[in-house]
């Protein structure tokens, strides 16, 4: 999607019912067409009067929304992380059959949760202790290294890059499972594009890492 303002909804990257039975078309529609396209509405809308933000990128804005004027600062932090970690979420599902992860994100998921099986107890743990709205995100830190992080409302974890991302708003999954958000989790685990995830991952490792400023 576009990083910069003025923001645009990407379409689905695949038909409204194809992640059937795991999650239905009525459910894609009002999240992706309803939902996440209020996020992109409204960080345009308090973005306009405002030229000289206009410029900062997306992460930026969900990083350093602090450093915003009063009146937009918390508006922009919810949206912009709801801009942000949507998008993720949308362009990292997939239909079934379930895919595996390549190397080198094989590797780093061994060395941080054993196998899939403890990264996916992991994930799950945290969709389901957090509390009230928020998201469960497998990240990576700047040497590649995984961890599990869960984020109340639209919070994003960055600077960690979120690689995956379960959304755990109501909204994601209620008209499909009520307030079972266990089945929803397993179902959305059911639908990881694995092999986008680590061509994400991989395109991490390749860039330099950041000088640390002491």
């Amino acid at each position: 999607m576009d990083q910069h303002y003025p923001y645009a909804l990407p379409p689905l990257p695949f038909a409204f019912d194809a992640l059937e039975p795991e999650l239905s078309a009525r459910t894609m529609c009002f999240h992706h067409d309803k939902h996440f396209a209020a996020y992109i509405d409204n960080l345009n809308a308090l973005l306009k009067d405002y030229p000289e933000y206009q410029k900062w990128p997306l992460q930026k804005l969900c990083q350093d929304w602090a450093r915003l004027p009063e009146d937009i600062r918390q508006g922009v932090r919810n949206n912009a992380g709801g801009v942000y970690l949507h998008d993720r979420y949308f362009q990292n599902l997939h239909p079934t059959p379930v895919s595996s992860p390549l190397p080198p994100m094989e590797g780093a998921i061994a060395r941080g949760f054993g196998d899939m099986e403890g990264l996916r107890a992991a994930m799950r743990q945290a969709a389901l202790s957090q509390f009230g709205s928020g998201w469960a995100c497998l990240c990576a830190d700047g040497e590649g290294k995984l961890s599990v992080v869960k984020t109340a409302n639209q919070d994003t974890p960055l600077p960690l890059l979120p690689l995956l991302c379960c959304d755990v708003w109501e909204h994601a999954y209620y008209l499909d499972y009520q307030n079972r958000r266990g089945d929803y989790f397993d179902a959305w685990w059911r639908l990881a594009d694995w092999p986008k995830v680590s061509r994400a991952y991989e395109l991490h490792l390749s860039r330099p890492i950041p000088e640390r400023k002491d």
